[in-house]
């Protein structure tokens, strides 16, 4: 299944082991950055969450502008110097020492990472075709999910708040990781150029820029699915599940910390069976499939909720299946979100295509939390799980609907050799 899963050209290959390898940097450093600021750099828990919060919103406001220069100047001139400010600003985390270092070099982090995700989508789609660009991608989030899992154990094993130079040492390392794609791209000197240019339409003018994107229908439906389902199911794991699970269900944070972990391990086992299975069915109905399985993992935690401290190990049980079930979702949406969003880009176009794409979970990510603790502090959570399970079956309707405005190829119902595809509906 793994032979099967690898892109045909080896160029796309040296691509995701940089993915692999560089994420096992960032799962060094991933659960500690509020502690390490805290703890570690005295900054008060109100001015943390201010911090991390800015690296999000400068990364969501800056994403636009990345997919712009990704169709203008190529993914390569923009992805290269996002890797070396990320190495940068990931480094420099180390010799925060007060809170204005913290938020300038948080600010520095996310300029470094608000082009990365589409650039590195918009490389890949370039050197995929249809017909095997839902697996890659597929294969990308579970190496990702692997990395950082491995990444995760190391630092778990090494990092003491009572000797602040471990923590440093992760970031550094961290900031190296950064550098281990930047250096694959360097030598593949071919890759990553405009791809306009690449394919011989230079003389097109690529009008309209973002409202030409919002113009697309099916896309346009696309986005508002994502944006339901991800506020109503990525953006409420940090907060949402965490809250839940400690205050409501009555578990530990070790609890949560191994329901964590079964997630990531759902990820890594059932991927690669999971887009066997995806091989020539609808994408639509796998990503309402999606809505209904989230919807099913946040059931199954508002059971644990009505159990609590009655039984505590079916209690903690509830907790680590609902994020089992969860990752199990997640291997149906990594594949295909993706692969659809590529299937409806041009590639005039494609950089802005990804940008918006990326930004449902940035904007999703704000969303999320600022809802999920009123809610949850309301009828001891029982409007929170009624409002996120009925959101991803929302989303799980707004999939279905978005069928009728694609053609079988961009569906995923037939393979480009199969069909010659019209222009996209409605487009």
């Amino acid at each position: 299944m793994l032979r099967r899963a690898l892109p045909a050209r080896p160029e796309a290959r040296r691509i995701l082991l940089g993915t692999l390898l560089s994420a096992v940097g960032r799962g060094l450093t991933l659960p500690f950055l509020f502690i390490y600021l805290t703890d570690l750099r005295g900054l008060s828990d109100t001015t943390a969450g201010l911090a991390i919060g800015w690296f999000g919103a400068v990364t969501l406001a800056l994403s636009p502008v990345g997919g712009a220069l990704i169709d203008r100047f190529g993914a390569r001139r923009v992805v290269l110097p996002c890797l070396v400010l990320e190495a940068v600003g990931t480094g420099s985390l180390a010799l925060v020492h007060s809170t204005g270092s913290a938020f300038a070099v948080l600010t520095l982090v996310a300029v470094g990472s608000s082009a990365l995700w589409s650039g590195q989508a918009t490389i890949l789609a370039s050197l995929t075709d249809d017909g095997e660009r839902q697996r890659v991608f597929g294969l990308q989030f579970a190496l990702l999910n692997l990395g950082i899992g491995l990444g995760g154990l190391v630092s778990g094993a090494v990092v003491d708040v009572t000797r602040p130079v471990t923590f440093q040492v992760i970031y550094l390392l961290d900031a190296l990781s950064y550098l281990v794609p930047a250096a694959i791209l360097l030598t593949l000197p071919h890759v990553g150029h405009r791809l306009a240019t690449a394919t011989g339409t230079e003389h097109r003018p690529a009008t309209g820029g973002y409202l030409t994107v919002l113009r697309d229908r099916p896309f346009r439906r696309l986005v508002v699915f994502g944006l339901v389902l991800t506020t109503c199911g990525y953006a409420q794991i940090e907060v949402g599940f965490t809250a839940y699970a400690v205050r409501v269900v009555g578990v530990s944070p070790r609890v949560v910390a191994w329901a964590l972990a079964a997630n990531t391990v759902m990820i890594v086992l059932a991927q690669l069976v999971v887009l066997r299975r995806l091989e020539g069915r609808s994408r639509t109905g796998a990503l309402a499939a999606v809505g209904a399985v989230f919807a099913t993992a946040w059931l199954v935690l508002g059971a644990a909720g009505l159990i609590g401290t009655r039984n505590a190990l079916f209690a903690a049980l509830g907790v680590v299946a609902c994020s089992a079930i969860f990752g199990f979702g997640e291997t149906l949406l990594s594949p295909v979100m993706p692969a659809l969003t590529n299937a409806l880009a041009t590639d005039e176009l494609r950089g802005r295509y990804n940008a918006m794409s990326s930004m449902i979970f940035g904007i999703s990510g704000v969303i999320g939390p600022v809802t999920a603790g009123p809610l949850i502090g309301a009828a001891d959570g029982r409007i929170w799980v009624v409002a996120v399970v009925g959101g991803c079956l929302t989303a799980s309707v707004l999939a279905l609907s978005l069928r009728r405005l694609l053609t079988p190829g961009q569906d995923g119902r037939a393979t480009p050799a199969s069909v010659r595809e019209p222009e996209a509906v409605a487009r």
